[in-house]
């Protein structure tokens, strides 16, 4: 028989999202080509199978197929938190790294507005943010006499090359209200569930951006998101799962990350799932047989998983069968890059001054660590004003220089690319102290995979604590 194997686009120029979504749903009873029953298709007849089957009878895979890219623009750090947790998505942000902010560009909470704290509030964050632009000069100035122009370098080349070094000292100073923008590509059905929780959020600007979307996105799939609506479940827990609050006692170094969780017989499980792979035998036998090799046997066949890996190969995902959870305490700007690796399970404590903050060493070098100090301790008195009024609206003021407490469970395929992603010098240090600490706890318990971590070498957590910061 002839093969007629064709390949092609259904341009999203040509056809609307639901149309597309209903002709790949179309192909499992029609023998018809996908461009056949697109054409055949009208918006009417769209949002009729979807109602029917979708909305109807709950088939909600259809929807994936449903594409849409969305543009935020002035949306507040802590709203970014909120748009990037969905897992299944694409996102693209404003970087702390390459962009500098301005003294106006913050967010003010509704929140604020109506318990009539608007001064106190803008006065606290402004403080803030003309900190940062304050700090950028001296900072630049370590940055250039550390890394001497080169004599074939234009002003802006060395810029370039200099620019993220002082930069992401800087961003300590930004607070959780400072503007950003994100780009986010989603199919339909993960945004119905993420206008459901937007809508259930307790922060005012959170609800207005679920509005907004849920307009905007309607015009290209009207059917797919007319149930998109508050959850009361969503909005009743943040009540219901309180404690009672205790200040948090002293911690030492070792306290900021725990790793509180993991299966003992991990490596096992995993040398028998790529065996079970290969093989037609039931996992308990594949178990079984791997329990009785010696450690060096095993350590041979964990080997051949890494075997010939290059830069970005991706490893099988029987990697994913055993995971670690940690207990980590990190200043907000790293939890921002870790909120990145969407592929862990995160669970984020509120933003608050609870836990103290972090205090760079290019600081001290630039000669500002005492206006870095003042300006962390005015926002945290300001936070303590306006927090018993304003309810979590108060997490706008908090820096990025702030520690707080996140709680996260990932695989090892996950640990795998995220110490080797984060730990490379191009990485944040905040965010490579990390990397390496994750790496090192999961190499004391699983050392034949722990051995495969390619975290960078040359560098330990607290080789990054004693050169970068004064304070962690």
């Amino acid at each position: 028989m002839k093969n007629n194997r064709k390949i092609y686009l259904l341009n999203p120029r040509d056809f609307s999202p639901e149309t597309i979504a209903v002709a790949f749903a179309k192909t499992s009873r029609s023998p018809e080509s996908f461009i056949e029953i697109a054409n055949e298709l009208s918006e009417e007849k769209s949002a009729s199978f979807h109602e029917k089957w979708v909305v109807g009878y709950g088939h909600s895979s259809v929807a994936e197929h449903a594409v849409l890219h969305l543009a935020f623009e002035n949306v507040s750090r802590l709203a970014v938190e909120v748009i990037e947790s969905n897992r299944l998505a694409s996102y693209t942000e404003k970087s702390t790294r390459y962009q500098k902010w301005s003294t106006d560009a913050f967010h003010i909470p509704e929140e604020v507005r109506q318990a009539g704290l608007v001064r106190d509030y803008t006065t606290a964050v402004q403080a803030l943010l003309t900190a940062y632009a304050a700090a950028l000069p001296p900072l630049k100035a370590i940055a250039m006499q550390e890394n001497p122009r080169r004599a074939d370098e234009t002003d802006e080349a060395w810029e370039r090359r200099i620019r993220s070094q002082y930069v992401d000292v800087a961003r300590f100073f930004l607070p959780a209200a400072a503007l950003a923008n994100v780009g986010m590509t989603v199919n339909a059905r993960l945004l119905e569930s993420m206008i459901r929780k937007m809508l259930s959020h307790p922060l005012a600007e959170v609800r207005e951006i679920g509005h907004q979307v849920k307009e905007v996105a309607a015009r290209e799939v009207p059917t797919l998101l007319k149930y998109a609506d508050a959850v009361p479940y969503q909005q009743q827990l943040p009540g219901l799962l309180t404690t009672p609050h205790q200040p948090s006692p002293a911690g030492t170094v070792s306290d900021w990350c725990r790793l509180t969780a993991w299966q003992a017989d991990g490596e096992d499980i995993i040398a028998a799932a790529a065996l079970y792979r290969y093989c037609d035998l039931p996992f308990t036998d594949v178990m079984a047989k791997v329990a009785s090799m010696t450690a060096t046997e095993k350590s041979q066949l964990l080997d051949i998983l890494f075997a010939d890996l290059r830069k970005f190969d991706v490893p099988l995902r029987e990697l994913e069968h055993t995971a670690y959870t940690f207990d980590l305490l990190m200043d907000q700007g790293a939890y921002f890059e870790v909120k990145r690796h969407r592929m862990m399970t995160q669970s984020a404590q509120s933003l608050t001054f609870e836990h103290g903050y972090a205090v760079p060493a290019m600081l001290r070098q630039a000669g500002i660590e005492s206006d870095y100090r003042t300006a962390m301790e005015q926002a945290s008195a300001a936070y303590q004003r306006l927090s018993a009024r304003v309810g979590p609206a108060a997490s706008y003021m908090v820096p990025n220089g702030f520690n707080r407490r996140v709680l996260l469970t990932m695989n090892f395929r996950e640990a795998y690319a995220f110490c080797g992603l984060r730990s490379a010098l191009n990485a944040h240090f905040s965010v490579r102290r990390v990397a390496q600490r994750v790496a090192e706890e999961i190499r004391q318990v699983h050392p034949l995979l722990g051995a495969h971590l390619s975290t960078f070498p040359g560098e330990t957590w607290r080789g990054v604590e004693e050169t970068f910061f004064a304070q962690v």
